[in-house]
């Protein structure tokens, strides 16, 4: 009898579980359920789909779906035949996920039916895509359910593991997708997931509060948990009174969370907390934010020393934290995950004393490294030799633990998701009252940050008026979480570097 791993290494690590835990609930969700079995059978179905159609391994394919079994049938189904699969975030605009299905050069869409504008922007765009059209009809759509309802559900005879393609914000205003031709050696934040959640299969249930489509939930969430046979719950839209309810219902044991919905929760009144049996969470992890020292603490201080912590990213990367350790060193990230090494640069590259500030870069890996797809000027501007970094600023203490002071300036992470302000900034200045605008992160309790637009007008400018005409145009171009939520007018020039670059640093700095 094969092992998980040898099912795993092809792809096939779903249908290990559905051979032995067939009827066990993998998937529970407000829009369906599927044991291990039927989640492995539509898989297989959707991936015989696939080949029906003529794709072959190291094409691409995506998905632009809410929280739902569909989602997993159409990314476990291109994993097991070599396909390049691309989850794609549909708080983003129809312009923004055509740019991101024709770059990833995906040949099949499944696109949720609730997004008919999805759907009809890609039929119009990129007619030559397949697009099918989940829980529902769409005339432009293929239905999926039905549709791979056709194709035999038997296991792969020859599986061909596929690899995962997800998109970062882009500093200029378009995504890119994180790319690597090879597999990189083993993450080492996975593996500390795995031995710390240490996850039974007999008693354990997940709960996934987080869109699928960003790669913590996805991978530290629903994979670790579904890869080591146990469910999941798929949360459709976060409520912090409704996860406790769930997890209270199912005796959830495991989840991963970011910092807004830390202060979500918290923010309940004591009456609504204690309504709600949730002593059956034994993990809780939480990264892709920043988390404020004492909004941990106070969580710390509810459910017990349950709390992990990892600092990652798509592009890799990589430390962890357990509960005890962040007590001692409250505010750090962890020390460098094992094979990582960790350094942090001054502005001329040149590493700095321990517990001086500077840019954190971490060593990459000498196979697997990733590159933007299509785009190496931007592929070459993310490495800095070895190295490469997220573009947060911190230091190191005399133990070896990481602490994170701010981000650069041209990262905002609002609620757990990166936005880069050069794309906002680029759409204010079409307003040709608009002399020079400088879009920046600024503290906000429950989010972390905020965008705030800071401008200079055209002299003669009416401030009032501008605001309005901005406002709306904010509206018309830019994804809900994009808008900045406040606007200042400086008389006062934005500060510019020699070379003319606006210092988006110093204009930062005012509001920190």
């Amino acid at each position: 009898m094969q092992t998980f791993q040898e099912y795993a290494s092809a792809g096939m690590g779903i249908a290990f579980h559905a051979k032995n835990l067939p009827e066990k609930k993998a998937i529970v969700s407000e829009h369906g359920e599927r044991t291990f079995r039927e989640l492995n059978e539509n898989s297989n179905r959707y991936a015989n789909f696939l080949l029906d159609k003529g794709l072959r391994p190291g094409e691409g394919v995506a998905i632009v779906c809410k929280n739902r079994p569909e989602f997993l049938e159409a990314l476990f189904g291109p994993l097991r035949v070599g396909l390049r699969i691309t989850p794609i975030n549909w708080h983003l605009t129809p312009e923004e996920i055509c740019y991101i299905v024709e770059n990833c050069e995906a040949k099949v869409v499944v696109c949720d039916a609730i997004f008919p504008d999805f759907i009809e922007e890609i039929n119009k765009q990129l007619p030559e895509v397949i697009v099918m059209s989940a829980d529902g009809e769409h005339p432009l759509a293929i239905p999926f359910n039905k549709t791979i309802a056709e194709y035999d559900e038997s296991d792969i005879s020859d599986p061909v593991a596929g690899r995962s393609m997800l998109y970062t914000s882009g500093t200029t205003g378009r995504p890119k997708g994180v790319f690597r031709k090879e597999n990189p050696p083993p993450s080492k934040t996975e593996q500390f997931t795995l031995d710390t959640a240490a996850f039974n299969p007999e008693t354990d249930f997940s709960i996934c509060p987080g869109p699928a489509y960003h790669a913590a939930p996805l991978g530290l969430n629903i994979n670790i948990s579904l890869m080591a046979g146990v469910g999941v719950y798929l949360m459709d839209k976060w409520d912090a009174e409704k996860m406790l309810d769930l997890i209270s219902q199912y005796k959830c044991t495991h989840t991963h969370m970011v910092a807004t919905m830390f202060h979500r929760v918290l923010r309940l009144p004591e009456e609504v907390r204690s309504k709600y049996d949730i002593s059956s969470m034994r993990w809780i992890l939480h990264g892709a934010a920043p988390c404020p020292v004492e909004v941990k603490k106070a969580m710390i201080d509810w459910v017990g020393p349950i709390i992990y912590e990892y600092y990652a990213a798509t592009e890799g990367g990589g430390c962890f934290i357990q509960p005890q350790e962040w007590l001692k060193k409250p505010g750090s990230v962890g020390k460098a995950n094992e094979g990582t090494e960790v350094i942090v640069l001054d502005e001329e590259f040149k590493e700095v004393e321990q517990g001086k500030e500077g840019t954190i870069y971490f060593s990459a890996p000498s196979t697997g490294r990733f590159e933007y797809y299509k785009a190496e000027e931007k592929t070459s501007g993310a490495y800095w030799g070895d190295y490469f970094t997220m573009g947060d600023i911190g230091y190191s203490d005399e133990d070896g633990y990481y602490f994170l002071t701010g981000r650069s300036a041209d990262t905002i992470i609002s609620g757990g998701t990166n936005i880069y302000p050069q794309e906002i900034d680029n759409i204010l200045l079409m307003n040709d009252k608009v002399a020079e605008v400088c879009c920046v992160g600024v503290p906000n309790e429950e989010w972390g940050e905020e965008i705030k637009a800071v401008i200079n007008l055209e002299k003669c400018a009416n401030a009032d008026e501008v605001l309005k005409e901005l406002q709306k145009m904010a509206e018309e171009k830019l994804s809900g979480f994009k808008k900045p939520k406040s606007y200042e007018f400086w008389e006062e020039e934005l500060p510019r570097l020699p070379t003319g670059k606006i210092q988006r640093n110093l204009v930062k700095k005012r509001f920190w």
